[in-house]
């Protein structure tokens, strides 16, 4: 248990969230049998988090029912995640400690990407109890860092899936104030903690009520553009491909909201406007025309608004 688990290296959007999940074979069914039932033991529980974190890394298409399905198991993971609070303020908690909850974490977010699960978790408002773990500033820290980049997974997971549900997912999570998190996470997480929470950002955006929610009220405007503009200037070269997308995807939505699009006008971050900047930062054909779109209307906006 000395390495924290292969899981928080693979980019949640990129990655586990595009694999085809896997039939499961009775051998599949009868070690995921053996560790629920470890679960339950607390002396083998943290053997058992991390051999049913192993399989779940290969997409076991019905891993996430068992897992809701079993007597217990999901309150025995909020065990385990109530269990780090106290080691988070002062910040205390152990790589080896971070490992055992990113463990627990992991199977939350197999059950946030099943469609027999996903709002079960929701209903249940699991999600809430994850939000202190993106509320963290330790921004030096890799296993705080791994913490925040786990917890944002089980809401890229939630979001990612676009259907009937989703609606309900995102008045969730606005109501429950997620978002200020999100922003959190990007001003201090890594490289990918941020790009999984523009990410978020960006999907919640597509919706009319989180639209509603960042383009009604300036404070909350200027919240979201900042921290935006802010990760942008954080990188001295070129941004990640990935998180500039994301971010020119957020203020792209913006733009559909006609005082945000006003507001974007005067405060669109200049590097965004700098052809040359561009021509050095979108190296995609596909960000750098979404990099154009997006000044196309905050200029035109300015110009004939």
């Amino acid at each position: 248990m000395e390495n924290l688990p292969e899981t928080l290296y693979v980019d949640p959007i990129s990655v586990s969230y595009c694999t085809t999940p896997t039939d499961s074979t009775a051998a599949d069914h009868a070690k995921i049998e053996q560790c629920i039932q470890l679960l339950h033991e607390p002396l083998h529980r943290e053997e058992a988090l991390a051999i049913l974190n192993k399989v779940h890394e290969r997409r076991i298409k019905d891993m996430p029912v068992l897992l809701w399905n079993a007597n217990n198991v999901s309150y025995i993971l909020l065990q385990e995640i109530l269990s780090a609070y106290k080691l988070l303020s002062p910040p205390t908690l152990t790589r080896k400690e971070a490992t055992r909850v990113c463990n627990a974490l992991a199977l939350i977010q197999a059950m946030a990407t099943h469609p027999e699960t996903r709002m079960k978790i929701v209903k249940a408002k699991l999600p809430v109890y994850i939000y202190p773990f993106m509320n963290t500033t330790e921004s030096h820290v890799k296993h705080f860092d791994y913490l925040r980049l786990t917890s944002l997974g089980i809401i890229g997971a939630l979001v990612k899936s676009e259907d009937t549900n989703s609606p309900d997912i995102i008045h969730f999570l606005l109501e429950t104030e997620l978002f200020p998190l999100c922003l959190r996470c990007m001003e201090v997480g890594g490289e990918l903690a941020k790009t999984v929470a523009a990410f978020i950002i960006s999907k919640i955006l597509m919706y009319e009520e989180g639209q509603r929610y960042c383009g009604t009220f300036p404070e909350r405007f200027y919240a979201v553009s900042n921290v935006l503009a802010n990760t942008i200037d954080q990188f001295p070269g070129k941004p990640p491909s990935q998180l500039l997308k994301h971010i020119l995807t957020c203020f792209m939505r913006l733009t559909d909201v006609s005082r945000a699009r006003d507001a974007l006008s005067k405060c669109y971050p200049a590097k965004l406007r700098d052809p040359a900047y561009i021509n050095f930062a979108c190296e995609d054909m596909a960000v750098r025309r979404l990099a154009d779109q997006v000044l196309h209307n905050v200029t035109v906006h300015r110009t004939f608004g």
